[in-house]
C-alpha cells in the first residue's frame, strides 16, 4: 500500500511539472509569433536601406564618415553577445557562449564583451571574457528603441576610439527547429558597393546629410533585426525545448501509471492468496 501511495503522489508530481512545460511552450510560442511578424516587416526595410547605401557609397562618395572608414591597426575589438534573458531553452545559451569563446581565442587582438540579456551573470564571468557592460533591461520583443539605446553607446565607443572594431555574436534563426552561432561586423560598416559608373544621383539636401542619414539608419537597423533575430532563436529555442519535456513527463506519467497497476494486481493477489491460506487453515482444523 505504500508502495502504490508513493508511486501516485509521484504520479501527481510529473502532471504538475507538464503543466508547466505546457504553458511554458505556450507562452514561447506566443513570444514567437509577436517577434516573428516584426522581423518580417523590418527585415524587408532593413534590406532596402543597406541597398541604398550601396548604391550611394557606389561612386566613392564616403564623405569622410568615421564609420565607413576601417581603421588600420585593429588594437581593441568589441563582441556583443546577445543571450537569454532566462534558461530552459536547450543549448542556445551555451552554444553562443562557447562560439564567442572560440572566436575570441583565434584572435589575439584585445577584446571585451557587451552582454545583452539577463542569462549567464555566473557563467559568462567564469569563462575569464572581460564584460564591458550588461544591458540587461532588453524585453523578450525588443522595441526600436532597445535597438538605439545600445548602439548609441556602440558607436559613442568607435568613434572615441576605445573600441577598433564591433562585431555582434548571435543565434541566427534558421528555422524554429534550428538556429546557427554566427557574427556580424557592425562597425566599421561594409557594403556591396561596385562602382559602375552608370547612375547619376542628385543629393538633397547634400551627399553628406544623407549619407550621414543612411548610415544610421543602416545601423540602427542591423542592430534592431539581429536583437529581434536572436529574440525568435531563443523562444523557438524554449519552445522545442518544453515540447520535448512534456513529451518526456507524458512517457514518465504512462510508465508510473503501468507502475501502479503492477502494484495493485500484486496487492490484490496477495490478499487472495492470504484469505485462501487463510480459509484452508480454518478448514485444516
Amino acid at each position: 500500500m505504500s508502495n502504490m501511495r508513493a508511486i501516485r503522489t509521484r504520479i501527481k508530481s510529473v502532471e504538475n511539472t507538464r503543466q508547466i512545460t505546457k504553458s511554458m511552450k505556450m507562452v514561447a510560442a506566443s513570444k514567437l509569433r509577436k517577434t516573428q511578424s516584426a522581423g518580417v516587416s523590418l527585415r524587408t526595410f532593413a534590406d532596402r536601406c543597406g541597398e541604398m547605401l550601396a548604391e550611394v557609397t557606389a561612386s566613392g562618395n564616403d564623405q569622410g564618415n568615421p564609420f565607413l572608414q576601417p581603421r588600420e591597426t585593429i588594437h581593441h575589438v568589441v563582441y556583443v553577445l546577445f543571450v537569454g534573458n532566462r534558461g530552459l531553452c536547450g543549448i542556445y545559451n551555451n552554444a553562443i557562449l562557447r562560439y564567442l569563446e572560440e572566436l575570441v581565442s583565434k584572435d589575439s587582438t584585445e577584446a571585451s564583451v557587451v552582454v545583452c540579456g539577463r542569462w549567464g551573470k555566473d557563467a559568462i564571468p567564469a569563462t575569464g571574457l572581460t564584460i564591458r557592460r550588461t544591458f540587461d533591461e532588453i524585453s523578450d520583443t525588443p522595441s526600436s528603441a532597445d535597438a538605439r539605446e545600445l548602439t548609441e553607446y556602440l558607436t559613442g565607443l568607435y568613434l572615441s576610439g576605445e573600441a577598433d572594431k564591433i562585431v555582434l555574436v548571435y543565434q541566427h534563426f534558421k528555422s524554429v527547429l534550428a538556429q546557427t552561432p554566427s557574427s556580424k561586423v557592425l562597425l566599421p560598416v561594409t557594403t556591396d558597393a561596385k562602382e559602375t559608373g552608370s547612375s547619376e544621383y542628385i543629393f538633397e539636401p547634400d551627399p553628406k546629410s544623407l549619407l550621414d542619414t543612411l548610415i544610421r539608419l543602416y545601423i540602427d537597423n542591423t542592430m534592431y533585426s539581429v536583437m529581434i533575430e536572436a529574440r525568435m532563436g531563443e523562444h523557438s529555442a524554449r519552445m522545442t525545448a518544453m515540447t520535448s519535456a512534456t513529451d518526456n513527463t507524458n512517457e514518465l506519467i504512462a510508465k508510473l501509471n503501468l507502475n501502479l497497476n503492477h502494484a495493485r494486481q500484486a496487492a490484490i493477489t496477495t490478499e487472495i492468496s492470504e484469505i485462501v491460506g487463510g480459509a484452508n487453515a480454518l478448514a485444516g482444523n
